[in-house]
Order: structure tokens, then sequence, then C-alpha cells
């Protein structure tokens, strides 16, 4: 027989206590990652590896292509990081980003990853 306690409600909203490791302006930061370069000169590539590195299909940022005002391969990406790893935010907020400032938005996704995966430490 099983007895379970009846415990504290928690919202999604609490368990959401992390923010970003950069800022979506830290770019050119830190040279040696190369977000800034490969994000500017081959944006595709990039956010192409964002995806393989992230564990979704290598094709997913192909729907930025076909999309005319929110790229929705960026934003699923950036959505899909967020909820993940619970950094504060929302779909909102995700949706400006990545619509208004791509390249940054990738770069920054970029830089969360490596941090993640321990190739960089925070500052």
């Amino acid at each position: 027989m099983m007895n379970i306690q009846p415990g504290r409600f928690r919202s999604p909203a609490d368990l959401k206590t992390e923010v970003w490791s950069s800022s979506i302006c830290d770019c050119c930061d830190d040279m040696k990652i190369c977000e800034c370069c490969f994000g500017f000169w081959c944006p595709c590539c990039l956010i192409c590896q964002i995806s393989t590195d992230f564990g979704e299909c290598f094709c997913l940022p192909l729907l930025d292509i076909f999309t005319n005002c929110v790229p929705a391969g960026s934003l699923a990406l950036l959505s899909t990081m967020r909820e993940r790893y619970r950094i504060q935010g929302t779909i909102c907020n995700d949706c400006l980003l990545v619509t208004c400032c791509t390249p940054c938005a990738r770069c920054q996704m970029a830089r969360e990853l490596k941090l993640l995966k321990g190739d960089i430490h925070r500052q």
C-alpha cells in the first residue's frame, strides 16, 4: 500500500530560477568562442550546429528559410532551451528576440550550450 502526502503546489513559474549566462549583446566578449564570427559569416551553419548540439534535428533551422516574419526554427530552439534549462523568460520575449535580433539570439544560444557542456566557464 502506498500513501502519498499532499504537497505544496508549485507552478512552472516557480521552477524557473536561472538566467542566461551571458547577455544578448555579449557576442564579441570572448572571441575564442567564435560564435560572433561564425554567426556573422555563416548564420545557417551556426544555427544548424546549435540544433545538433542541442539534440534536435539538423534540419529544424531550415524552417527559418520558409517563414516570412518570425524565424520558426530559431524560436523553437530558443524557447525549448529556455524551458529545458529553466531559464526565466516568456514566449513573447523569445519571439521578439529571434525576430528583431536573430544573429545575437543564435550566438547567445551557442554560448549557453557551450557553458552547459563544460567547454567554457561562467565569468
